[in-house]
């Protein structure tokens, strides 16, 4: 569980477009949500939800979500192709009360939905883990831990990884009555499209993987 102990008032201001995505609860305190482990009976977990183009609601227009529970107590999941920020990484750090690293690397802050918008988590390849990730199929985990951004910032972290602020999450049965509504497209996670450099494509190539066999 990870939760900053002193204000990120400069991080705040180094991310000026987070309030222009509705992230404005984000006060410097963040914490994670339990989710599910690999172990348990999921069943879109690990896929990709794709909006469909019919899809008008701001919130998840040309979305592709990542899914990280999907159970009968509700679903989980992250957007993966919404980057509204870029900021130092000792910044971050500095607003979880861990020690900087003199890094001069810096770090992209993605929108991951419009639920616990305090909330961090990073989505990441499973090469490095903690005792608390998330392990999936495909060499995919997520961990809601600061000291995996600490690993990262003082370059021991994974290869790839997007860190995401907030998460989508639906209640029980809520997924599968918008799947019946035909507002989401349910493809397998791709790695090499999760992880892309270029956010902007991932919806349509998104779209275009429903046609090919994965």
């Amino acid at each position: 569980m990870w939760q900053a102990r002193r204000c990120i008032d400069q991080f705040v201001r180094a991310l000026p477009l987070l309030w222009l995505c509705g992230l404005s609860l984000l006060v410097g305190i963040l914490v994670c949500t339990p989710v599910a482990r690999a172990a348990d009976k999921t069943f879109l977990a690990g896929k990709l939800l794709i909006a469909s183009p019919e899809t008008k609601d701001p919130r998840f227009a040309e979305s592709v979500i990542y899914m990280v529970k999907h159970d009968a107590t509700g679903a989980m999941g992250l957007v993966i192709n919404k980057p509204v920020a870029t900021a130092p990484i000792d910044e971050l750090l500095k607003g979880f009360g861990l020690k900087e690293k003199n890094s001069k690397r810096e770090i992209v802050v993605h929108y991951g939905g419009p639920v616990g918008t305090r909330q961090g988590f990073v989505l990441h390849s499973d090469e490095i883990v903690m005792e608390n990730s998330s392990k999936f199929a495909n060499g995919i985990a997520l961990t809601a831990d600061a000291k995996m951004i600490e690993a990262i910032a003082g370059g021991k972290g994974p290869r790839q990884a997007l860190f995401m602020l907030g998460y989508a999450g639906w209640a029980p049965h809520q997924l599968e009555y918008e799947l019946n509504l035909q507002s989401w497209i349910v493809i397998p996670g791709d790695r090499a499209l999760i992880f892309g450099n270029n956010a902007d494509k991932k919806w349509r190539q998104a779209i275009d993987k429903q046609q090919i066999p994965l």
